[in-house]
C-alpha cells in the first residue's frame, strides 16, 4: 500500500490508478467536511467533485517536504467551501430571518475537520506502528494500549526488564522518525 505522498507523486506524472486510490481513501471524508460547512449534499458533491479534479491538475504543484497531503488536500476543499459560501452571499438570500435562526442554533459537535485530522492522524500512527518490527511494536501495544508498565510488560513477555526498555526505546525513536515524515511532530498528539 503506498503512502499518499507516494500516490500524488504518481498522480502528478499522470497516473490516474493512484487518484483513484486517494480518492477512495479520502472521498468521504472531504463530503463531511463540505456538508458540514455548506449544510447542502448537492453543494458537499460538488466540492469533492472539484477537490480532486484540483488535485489531478495540481499534483505537480504538491511538495512532500512542506508537509503530509491530507492537510494539502482538505486545504483544498476548504477553500472550495469558502468560494461555495461567497458565491451564495453574493446571491439575495431566500430568508434572512431563518438563517438568523439557523446560526443562532449552537452546533455542540466538533468541528468536522477537526474529526477528520484526529481520523487522518491515527491512520498515519497505525500505519507507523505497522513498520515497526515485530517486538518493538508488541512492547508499545501493551504498553499504550494495553496499559501495562516495562516492568509488567517483561513479566507478561518473559523478557528482562533491560530488554524492554531498549525495545520501547527503539521503537519510540523509529516511530518518531516515521510520523515526523509524516509531517505529525510529537506535539500534535
Amino acid at each position: 500500500m503506498l503512502s499518499d505522498e507516494a500516490l500524488i507523486a504518481h498522480v502528478a506524472s499522470g497516473d490516474s490508478r493512484a487518484l483513484e486510490q486517494l480518492y477512495s481513501r479520502y472521498s468521504r471524508v472531504v463530503y463531511g467536511l463540505a456538508l458540514k460547512i455548506l449544510s447542502n449534499a448537492e453543494h458537499a458533491e460538488d466540492v469533492v467533485q472539484e477537490t480532486f479534479w484540483r488535485v489531478w491538475r495540481r499534483a505537480d504543484t504538491f511538495y512532500a517536504g512542506s508537509g503530509s497531503f491530507a492537510p494539502w488536500l482538505f486545504g483544498i476543499a476548504r477553500n472550495l467551501c469558502i468560494d461555495e459560501l461567497r458565491r451564495r452571499q453574493a446571491r439575495p438570500a431566500a430568508s434572512p430571518i431563518e438563517d438568523q435562526v439557523l446560526m443562532a442554533i449552537p452546533d455542540s459537535q466538533p468541528a468536522i475537520d477537526d474529526l477528520t485530522w484526529e481520523a487522518e492522524r491515527r491512520r498515519l500512527i497505525s500505519s507507523a506502528l505497522g513498520e515497526l518490527p515485530p517486538d518493538q511494536r508488541q512492547v508499545i501495544e501493551l504498553a499504550y494500549f494495553g496499559g501495562l508498565s516495562q516492568r509488567e510488560i517483561a513479566e507478561h513477555l518473559d523478557n528482562p526488564l533491560g530488554t524492554v526498555k531498549t525495545r520501547v526505546r527503539l521503537a519510540l525513536q523509529k516511530l518518531k522518525g516515521l510520523l515526523q515524515h509524516q509531517g505529525i511532530g510529537l506535539e500534535e498528539h
